[in-house]
């Protein structure tokens, strides 16, 4: 399971896509500075936002990402759209933002999954830093400010922040625990507040320097999401293991002011999905422990189970006793994602031991992907 590399979470989520929060802005046709760019950007590093699409299902939703990174208070260099091996909705990108220069459509250079579309965003980026967006989520204004903040420390190499959950029925499952909001891709409950160190941040909502890549490389393929597969993850929690040991000094953080709203569709909220996410997990982080070993690649994990896992059961049932809804169900949750994720990791250790670990690590050169 992630442990306390993703970034803080807690109560208060909100009840409805904040789209307006965002702002739709009309056609644009120069290219934010993001601190080297149009005269009166903000001083600090370029930033190139790479936001990886699959589908045209989430057509709205990419137009809404778009628009939120076009939105910053501190402004993106460009905005990179990377699309993974569908030229229907690259050809459709492509009309739309035709007219802009800060938004550039691209095709997944690699093979099919979530890793190969950031290092094909990678490669192409300009900036000094490059920040991820899921496809379905949109950033507050100010995002992309508290992780340019952040890189005025040279040390600092990664910058993570705070992904809240906007579940399509309006309102979170009353069974659905806090601390497993990793499984829809948001902040758990149980992590530390403001502006920490990390071992590792959440791909969806996370910053780098590009030199970063320079010295570890880029996301491993084979081990994160490709489409229809298996909800796998953990690729960003490999890199940044890996980018730890190549550069040793290097500061990894999470700031829980840089906030993104993340849409959860409605299949998510039931306890399949659930539980399919929770193995998964443990499959993927079967590949980690084999790669940069178990004590670095279960070291978050640790504290997680032995802590906030037991405190959020106690919770549970202290609620089940006054009679509160959902108390009962969120303390079996717990107890359910806990043995699906140790089921998956017994699966992916005897599956890695016996075959091997089935991802690479690429190296990303500079050389600037061709426009769709």
């Amino acid at each position: 399971m992630r442990g306390p590399g993703t970034p803080t979470g807690g109560p208060g989520t909100p009840t409805g896509h904040p789209d307006a929060a965002a702002g739709r802005p009309g056609p644009q046709t120069g290219r934010p500075g993001g601190g080297a760019g149009r005269p009166g950007a903000p001083p600090g590093p370029g930033v190139s936002v790479v936001v990886c699409v699959y589908t045209e299902d989430r057509w709205e939703d990419i137009l809404a990402a778009v628009s939120s990174v076009r939105a910053q208070s501190y402004p993106a260099l460009e905005t990179l759209l990377v699309v993974d091996h569908n030229p229907a909705l690259r050809d459709r990108l492509t009309r739309e933002y035709k007219e802009t220069d800060d938004v550039r459509v691209l095709a997944n250079t690699g093979p099919r999954g979530l890793s190969a579309g950031r290092n094909t965003g990678i490669a192409a980026a300009r900036g000094e830093i490059v920040a991820f967006l899921d496809d379905d989520a949109v950033a507050e204004r100010d995002w992309l400010r508290w992780f340019a903040e952040a890189y005025a420390d040279p040390r600092v190499m990664a910058v993570g922040g705070r992904t809240l959950p906007v579940w399509a029925s309006g309102r979170r499952p009353d069974w659905f625990p806090e601390e497993f909001d990793w499984v829809v891709g948001c902040t758990y409950k149980g992590l530390p507040r403001g502006r920490v160190r990390v071992r590792n941040v959440l791909g969806g909502n996370a910053s780098f320097r590009r030199s970063a890549f320079d010295a570890a490389g880029g996301f491993a393929t084979g081990i994160g999401r490709d489409g229809d597969r298996r909800p796998l993850g953990c690729e960003e929690t490999e890199l940044c293991i890996r980018l730890s040991r190549a550069r040793p000094d290097a500061v990894l953080l999470i700031d829980d002011r840089a906030v993104i709203h993340h849409r959860v569709p409605r299949a998510r909220e039931y306890f399949a999905y659930f539980r399919s996410r929770a193995y998964a997990e443990g499959l993927s982080k079967a590949l980690v422990a084999r790669s940069v070993g178990a004590d670095k690649g279960l070291e978050s994990e640790r504290r997680y189970t032995t802590r906030v896992l037991p405190a959020g059961v106690a919770r549970g049932l202290r609620d089940a006793l006054l009679a509160r809804p959902g108390g009962a169900g969120r303390a079996g949750a717990i107890v359910a994602g806990v043995c699906a994720a140790a089921g998956g990791y017994a699966v992916g250790s005897w599956r890695a031991r016996r075959a091997g670990t089935a991802f690479s690590v690429p190296r990303i050169d500079r050389a600037e992907a061709a426009d769709a």
